[in-house]
């Protein structure tokens, strides 16, 4: 089971990089809207709406609930997706692929690294349509198999194809960490962005999926300028400890050891202004939408 199923059935030695001062600063901008009222808008992921219907009845339940944005799969229907956004008037910020897992960059296969690069490729092409500015890529994964420099090698080859066509697009490819045993610090996340040397290759910081080994402050504060979007999402440490590693992720927004102060005093620091969306169980119902929406301007009032 990947997260994004995970995700949709629950509640509804890291590797060290060589970076130079002057990266490091890079991440540091003067701070900037610390008030309550702050430059960024609240949308959630789409594979974690939960409610039935057709995209346009699960879009009218989203904007009801108070989002103003949705993220949505790539590979879906164009046409059938614009019409929804249309008429409910909410904004598609970012696109997530929809292959990244089954068809990872990494693969020792290059048949199946081929068609990773036309799913994202395609992810592109379906930002590109919506009016989003950024799409969400998981670069490859570690697993007994696949080493951890042949991840990075392959993963950064396979991107390189397709930033000529983000450029052409003026889309952004951003880089999520997960829990795909890649990319384990901010340091080497710093890194790999910045050798694309390409001001289409960014970061999508997940809050939640930090908690396990870092402090997401620390690592909002070294990206700095190269994240493009958030994901905000809860995890318990207590939970994960007593009952499995995954069940730590079964706790709603605010319950859990996410420290949203720090984490949104980072982001002001870096003076980021955007999107974040919620990934976070609890959107099967319209009031389960409600309460995230209620709890994620919560977290923003930090």
């Amino acid at each position: 089971m990947n997260r994004r199923e995970f995700f949709k059935n629950s509640l509804g030695a890291v590797a060290v990089a060589a970076v130079t001062p002057h990266v490091l600063a890079a991440g540091n901008s003067p701070q900037a809207n610390t008030g309550s009222k702050r430059p960024i808008r609240k949308a959630i992921m789409w594979g974690t709406v939960g409610v039935e219907g057709s995209v346009l009845e699960k879009m009218k339940v989203v904007k009801e609930a108070g989002f103003e944005g949705v993220e949505m799969n790539s590979h879906m229907d164009q046409d059938e997706v614009l019409r929804a956004r249309d008429a409910t008037g909410l904004t598609i910020p970012s696109v997530c692929g929809a292959h990244h897992w089954s068809k990872p960059l990494s693969d020792p296969d290059p048949k199946i690294r081929a068609e990773g690069l036309e799913a994202l490729k395609q992810t592109l092409r379906d930002a590109k349509r919506y009016g989003a500015s950024s799409v969400l890529l998981v670069p490859g994964v570690v697993n007994k198999n696949v080493s951890y420099a042949d991840a990075y090698t392959r993963s950064q080859a396979e991107i390189r194809k397709a930033v000529p066509l983000a450029e052409e697009l003026g889309l952004k490819i951003a880089i999520e960490n997960v829990w795909n045993h890649f990319l384990l610090s901010p340091l080497e996340a710093v890194r790999y962005v910045d050798e694309f040397n390409s001001p289409a290759v960014g970061w999508h910081f997940d809050v939640g999926n930090v908690i396990t080994y870092g402090w997401p402050e620390q690592w909002i504060r070294l990206l700095g300028k190269r994240i493009q979007k958030f994901h905000i999402k809860e995890y318990s440490r207590k939970r994960s400890e007593e009952e499995g590693l995954w069940k730590g992720f079964e706790v709603p927004l605010l319950e859990g050891d996410d420290d949203w102060p720090a984490v949104m005093k980072a982001i002001d620091e870096i003076g980021y202004s955007g999107w974040v969306m919620t990934e976070q169980g609890g959107g099967n119902t319209p009031q389960g939408l409600k309460d995230l929406a209620v709890r994620l301007g919560k977290i923003l009032s930090c």
